[in-house]
């Protein structure tokens, strides 16, 4: 599928404020909020927006431990284990990777110990052979 320049800076937007208005939207992109709204539907319909989300502002989880979590899947148990690091809600992106690495997942919690924790429920799954994690010092900026 084909994105316009105009399409590209709409999903820029978006990404920025999911809950821009229209007429607000339409304002920055210098079109009529008709046009916005038909270019946001048609967006929606051809599955580029495939949804929207909530961003938590960084002083709400100030003091929180996020950590990249890189995971080894024994080969053929892939299904299963991405399965079961689904269901832990601490976890709150999966990512296939190429490299030393099967999976990168983004794990974030109230304190190191709960980061242990979390390290050591994915370490037990059945098909895990090893993980890695990298505490995250500060996030330089994020789209």
């Amino acid at each position: 599928m084909k994105i316009s320049a105009t399409d590209q800076l709409l999903l820029s937007l978006l990404r920025d404020n999911a809950r821009a208005s229209t007429a607000q939207i339409a304002r920055r992109l210098n079109l009529s909020r008709t046009t916005v709204q038909s270019r946001i539907e048609r967006l929606e319909r051809e599955g580029v927006i495939s949804g929207y989300t909530v961003r938590v502002h960084d002083d709400y989880e100030r003091g929180h431990i996020r950590a990249h979590i890189m995971i080894t899947v024994h080969p053929k148990q892939m299904t299963s284990v991405v399965a079961a690091l689904r269901a832990m809600p601490e976890l709150r992106l999966l990512q296939s990777v190429s490299g030393a690495y099967d999976l990168i997942a983004v794990g974030v919690v109230p304190s190191v110990d709960g980061m242990d924790l979390l390290t050591d429920r994915i370490g037990a799954i059945d098909g895990v052979e090893r993980t890695t994690s990298s505490i995250v010092l500060s996030t330089k900026f994020e789209r």
